[in-house]
């Protein structure tokens, strides 16, 4: 009885910080704050340091990002596996990123969210093991990682091309910028592995995990369905 009592709370204090999570994620989901655009649009010429300022604190207040490498890192406990779906995610991220925003090739912001929102759907029913019920087949996670780092990728270069970063410094800014998104990942995930660590040594872990996975679904739906929403208002 004390167990269920502890894992009941415990589910309680996860559900908090999801929705905690979440309800910034809803206004703010790869948005950029008035005073930080309001910069990005006056800079001229290369500004390297404010630049990977700036990226850095996307990522570490992206909740979306942050959620979605959660999901990733749920049930790998072997570093080298960490740094494999880790570095997949930063790849496809920083190529759309980049190529996005110098080739002016956006996507609309909600759209993109809307799949950001699926990319997490999409890995915690992989975590609980519904492709496999399902389908009879287990989908490529590292391919499935990669593609969905596009998206994400995407959905920050679409916002920036509406900017309009001045062409003098676009190149080293954005790579800057770049370098501040892997930055903060590397600083989410620090603290992400850490909570994970522990969790994993505790007895709540195993009985908690098919419901926080199903938790982190139910906000990928919400971020889904709050992105399409607005799309459709805004045609």
């Amino acid at each position: 009885m004390y167990q269920t009592r502890s894992h009941a709370n415990l589910s309680v204090i996860l559900l908090s910080i999801l929705t905690a999570c979440l309800i910034p994620a809803l206004g703010f989901a790869h948005g950029v704050e008035a005073g930080d655009k309001a910069y990005i649009q006056q800079i001229d010429g290369p500004h390297i340091m404010p630049f990977i300022y700036l990226g850095a604190k996307h990522m570490v207040t992206g909740y979306d990002h942050i959620l979605f490498l959660v999901a990733v890192i749920f049930f790998l406990y072997r570093m080298k596996e960490v740094f494999l779906y880790v570095s997949l995610f930063a790849i496809g991220h920083s190529l759309t990123l980049l190529a996005g925003v110098y080739f002016e090739f956006g996507i609309n912001g909600s759209v993109i969210d809307a799949i950001i929102g699926l990319s997490i759907v999409y890995k915690a029913l992989d975590n609980l093991g519904a492709f496999k019920r399902w389908f009879g087949v287990q989908p490529d996670t590292r391919a499935a990682t990669f593609i969905f780092g596009l998206f994400h990728g995407f959905g920050l270069a679409s916002k920036i091309i509406d900017y309009e970063i001045s062409p003098n410094g676009l190149v080293p800014n954005l790579i800057a910028f770049n370098i501040g998104v892997e930055i903060g990942q590397l600083i989410a995930l620090g603290a992400v592995l850490i909570f994970m660590g522990w969790w994993r040594h505790t007895r709540s872990f195993y009985p908690l995990a098919y419901s926080t996975n199903v938790l982190m679904m139910c906000a990928g739906f919400t971020l889904t369905g709050m992105h399409l929403a607005g799309y459709l208002i805004n045609i």
